[in-house]
C-alpha cells in the first residue's frame, strides 16, 4: 500500500460523511497517474503554491493602494489568512482540510493590480466583461505553465469560481472558503484601516460589534466558533442568524466607509486611468506583449481584448506602474 492509499484510507475512516474524499474526486480534465505520496487535493494545493501567479500576489493591492509601511495586508497575506481560517473550520468539522486549503490559496489568483479598482476598470472597458473569480479559473486552466494550466481537480476549480458572495460551491469545503474570505477581509481590513488612522475601534457601529466582538481578535474567534458550532455534523456551512446579520452589516459599513470612499481610495482614480491607458496601448500595440500572450490571439483561439486583459491582470502593482512610466512618462535627455 502506498502512502497516498494509506492517507486516503484514513480520510474514509475519520472524516465526516459530508466531507469530500480525495479518493472520490471527480478528477481532472486531463487524466494523470496518481501520486504515490500525496492525495489529489494535496497535489492541487502544492501546484497552486508553486505557480507564478501565486508569487505575484505579494505585490498586489488588497485595499490600500501603495501603502507606506510593512504591516498592511497585500493580496498574498489576505490569501494566507483566508487559508488559515478555512483550515481551522474544515479541521474542526472533520471536512477535507487539503481541499479547503487548495481552494483558499487559489481563490484570488486572477486579481488585477490595484485590487478591485483594477478589476472594475477592466470590467468596464473590455467588451466581454472581467471578474477576478473567472480570471482565477482562467489562470489555473489556461494561463499557467505556458498555456497548459495546472490541471486541477474539478472540486478545487468549483470552489475558486464560487468563492464570491453570490457563489454556490458544490462542496462544503468550498462553502467554508466562501465564508472564510469574508471573515478574513472584513477583520483584517478593519485592522489596516485602524492602523492607517482612518477610524478607531470605537467608531464601529455598536449594533454589530455587540454581536461580533469589540476587537479584531474577538470578532475572528466569535465568527469562526459560530460557524463551527452551527455546522458540526450537518450537510451545510452556516452561521447563526444574528451573527450573519451582524457580519453583513459590518461588511456594508466597510464598503461605505473604506472600500468605496475615503483616504484609502484617494489614488483609485489614478490607478484606473493607468490600467485603462495600458489596455488601450496594448490593444494597439500587441507586438509589445510577451510572446506567450501574442500566440494566444494570433492562433485565433482568443480575442485580442481577452488576451490584453490576461496580460494586465497578471501584472503586479509595481510592474504596471513601471510599464506605464516606460510608455507614457518622458525621460530626461542625457548627453552621451
Amino acid at each position: 500500500m502506498t502512502v497516498r492509499e494509506s492517507l486516503e484510507r484514513l480520510e474514509e475512516q475519520y472524516l465526516s460523511p459530508y466531507a469530500s474524499l480525495s479518493s472520490r474526486t471527480q478528477g481532472r480534465d486531463r487524466p494523470e497517474p496518481l501520486c504515490d505520496i500525496r492525495p489529489e487535493y494535496q497535489r492541487d494545493r502544492d501546484r497552486i503554491l508553486h505557480c507564478k501567479s501565486f508569487r505575484r500576489l505579494k505585490h498586489k493591492t488588497q485595499v490600500f493602494l501603495a501603502p507606506e509601511g510593512d504591516h498592511y495586508r497585500t493580496r498574498l497575506t489576505h490569501t494566507l489568512e483566508v487559508s488559515q481560517i478555512a483550515r481551522t473550520i474544515a479541521k474542526s468539522l472533520r471536512l477535507n482540510e487539503s481541499l479547503a486549503e487548495a481552494i483558499a490559496l487559489g481563490h484570488d489568483l486572477g486579481h488585477t493590480p490595484f485590487g478591485h479598482s483594477g478589476e472594475a476598470v477592466l470590467n468596464r472597458i473590455y467588451e466581454g466583461g472581467f471578474t477576478h473569480y473567472e480570471q482565477s479559473i482562467r489562470v489555473v486552466e489556461v494561463l499557467e505553465k505556458n498555456g497548459r494550466g495546472l490541471n486541477l481537480t474539478k472540486e478545487v476549480r468549483d470552489g475558486i469560481l464560487n468563492h464570491r458572495t453570490a457563489g454556490h460551491p458544490s462542496t462544503l469545503e468550498g462553502c467554508i472558503v466562501r465564508l472564510s474570505d469574508k471573515i478574513a477581509y472584513i477583520n483584517h481590513d478593519i485592522d489596516d484601516a485602524i492602523r492607517a488612522k482612518l477610524f478607531v475601534e470605537e467608531d464601529l457601529p455598536r449594533e454589530y460589534t455587540d454581536v461580533l466582538g469589540r476587537s479584531v481578535r474577538d470578532r475572528l474567534n466569535n465568527m469562526i466558533r459560530d460557524i463551527i458550532g452551527n455546522s458540526l455534523d450537518k450537510p451545510q456551512i452556516i452561521m447563526s442568524p444574528d451573527m450573519e446579520k451582524a457580519m453583513q452589516g459590518l461588511r456594508g459599513w466597510m464598503f461605505d466607509n473604506v472600500y468605496t470612499g475615503g483616504l484609502a481610495k484617494a489614488e483609485e482614480g489614478k490607478a484606473q486611468q493607468l490600467i485603462q491607458a495600458l489596455y488601450e496601448y496594448y490593444m494597439d500595440h500587441t507586438d509589445q506583449m510577451p510572446v506567450e500572450y501574442r500566440r494566444m490571439f494570433e492562433s485565433g483561439k482568443e480575442k485580442k481584448g481577452r488576451v490584453v486583459c490576461d496580460y494586465i491582470a497578471g501584472m503586479s502593482d509595481g510592474y504596471a506602474i513601471d510599464r506605464f512610466e516606460e510608455l507614457f512618462v518622458p525621460k530626461a535627455w542625457k548627453a552621451h
